[in-house]
């Protein structure tokens, strides 16, 4: 199955981490797709840094796709959190024990406190991504694709990208095309690298799955703090090599076999499994 490889968090805050991981791919043949964040935690605007911009636009140019990756990939506190809910009517008794369990696995198990598009309300996903689509537009780029910050997208943030018109985004399971409507499973790896226990599991995980690459469609995603360790970066390294010669340059690549095999599927004949009986020749078709 074919592999398509991704930088996330690009952006300033991140630069020299960035172009270590370019460097990595690119001494594979490997165009990344660069998932681009507006204001990294609200501390570095893109358009405040117009060489980096103008540095994501020659990448452009040469084939790497782009995609928004949130607008600040940073999620509210829970205080903040519930507030926001409270003037919103939208969650109930948004102090429930059962509201604090979600949000705490998907803001420090799933993520270090960064995803951002978790339990926003649709009118706030709307101006976060208006807002992103525009800073990326003023940045001279062409959106290809959205990616939620740690993969949590909601059942309707996929409505909202849909009548965008946007043909790729992605969670931890799959790739979608919201345009066409398709889903289709798909394997990613990476790695986390918070604390030893995390980065040493993530290695292990990756290894063991990467069998998985005969069945599924399979994403490479590289963060740009894997750039900070010798050993992940020798593990990336070790994937890149893995892939060679299946690696695809688009998101919407992997989609398409699967998108024959429907069609396919559609335009073939059908077969019945009972046995053919003898029937009586007839010189125009039954009434």
């Amino acid at each position: 199955m074919v592999v398509h490889v991704s930088i996330h968090d690009v952006s300033p805050a991140w630069e020299r981490e960035v172009e270590a991981a370019l460097a990595l791919a690119h001494d594979f043949g490997v165009r990344p797709a660069l998932l681009v964040v507006p204001n990294f935690h609200g501390q570095a605007p893109l358009l405040e840094h117009p060489p980096f911009c103008e540095r994501l636009r020659t990448l452009a140019r040469h084939g790497h796709e782009i995609y928004l990756h949130g607008y600040y990939h940073e999620a509210r506190s829970w205080a903040d959190h519930a507030v926001a809910a409270v003037a919103q009517e939208q969650h109930g008794r948004v102090d429930g024990v059962a509201k604090r369990i979600e949000y705490a696995f998907a803001q420090h198990i799933v993520s270090n406190s960064e995803a951002e598009f978790h339990d926003v309300s649709p009118s706030e996903a709307i101006a976060r991504l208006d807002a992103g689509e525009r800073v990326l537009k003023e940045a001279g780029l062409d959106v290809r694709g959205f990616v939620a910050p740690a993969w949590s997208l909601p059942r309707s943030v996929h409505t909202l990208l849909r009548k965008r018109g946007y043909t790729f985004t992605e969670d931890h399971t799959h790739v979608y095309d919201p345009a066409s409507q398709l889903s289709r499973a798909s394997l990613v790896l990476n790695f986390a690298s918070r604390t030893p226990a995390r980065l040493i599991s993530s290695v292990a995980y990756c290894r063991a799955v990467r069998p998985l690459r005969m069945l599924l469609p399979t994403r490479i995603a590289i963060h740009p703090a894997d750039m900070r360790y010798v050993l992940l970066r020798s593990e990336i390294r070790s994937l890149l090599a893995w892939a060679r010669g299946n690696v695809v340059d688009t998101g919407s690549e992997l989609f398409d076999r699967f998108r024959f095999d429907a069609i396919s599927s559609l335009a073939a004949p059908v077969r019945s499994s009972k046995p053919k009986q003898a029937v009586p020749v007839r010189s125009s078709p039954p009434p």
